[in-house]
């Protein structure tokens, strides 16, 4: 290793240290400062014609991988495009971020995350990861007040591969995709039929995403106790 080498490079965890404290810091700018509300995301495309759906995806993509809460911009395509086509960009945009976030997670913190856990841990998680990563994304995705960009550095720091979590993500979030762009389109009548629609898949997805966390943990306690459990 030669002493020109960059101090991110010499330093695995310092890379991923860096990564933690820039998502942190951009979560809080975004979530407390009220720097990108629905109006502006509208502003940006609006106007575009048929162009306007293609930009609003590129836009939305890199505007939720700085941590842009997605629920802005799923109600901003609902507005902009309708529940229907709402809802297909919404899920284009989350695939974008997912991608882009899964590359920098991947790059920046993989090498830490490998440092900080250790040998054995690492290869353990990876190897989980292999195996059950598209699960372990769908089901984030549903899980209610869990943000999927912070996940998908988080899952890309890991090991997880580009095709889990671009699938897992059209998989675990198109139902809450479809509640935020109803919601969304149904702005000017809250208490329209779209709009209660929207608002219970959003409860009912909700419900299903705590029950497979819950089921998910109480299977990893039991598994646990049936190890402790075993003759050494």
């Amino acid at each position: 290793m030669t002493t020109s080498e960059p101090v991110l490079g010499r330093w695995p965890r310092l890379r991923l240290v860096v990564l933690v404290v820039a998502l942190a810091a951009a979560g809080v700018v975004f979530t407390f400062g009220d720097v990108v509300s629905t109006a502006e995301v509208q502003d940006a495309v609006d106007g575009l014609g048929p162009l306007a759906p293609l930009v609003f995806v590129v836009v939305a993509a890199l505007l939720a991988a700085v941590l842009v809460p997605g629920p802005v911009l799923a109600a901003a395509s609902g507005v902009l495009f309708g529940v229907v086509l709402g809802t297909v960009v919404t899920l284009a945009s989350a695939s974008g971020t997912a991608i882009i976030a899964q590359r920098l997670g991947r790059a920046a913190g993989l090498d830490g995350a490998r440092s900080v856990l250790g040998p054995e841990r690492a290869a353990a998680t990876e190897d989980l990861l292999e195996r059950r990563g598209l699960f372990a994304v769908v089901a984030q995705r549903l899980l209610p007040g869990v943000p999927d960009a912070p996940a998908t550095y988080a899952f890309g720091a890991l090991g997880a591969r580009g095709w889990q979590v671009v699938l897992g993500t059209l998989i675990g979030a198109a139902p809450r995709a479809f509640a935020y762009t109803a919601i969304g389109d149904s702005l000017d009548d809250p208490t329209s039929p779209l709009a209660v629609a929207g608002v219970v898949v959003w409860i009912l997805v909700s419900i299903a995403g705590a029950e497979i966390a819950r089921r998910w943990w109480v299977g990893r306690r039991r598994a646990r106790a049936g190890q402790a459990g075993q003759p050494g």
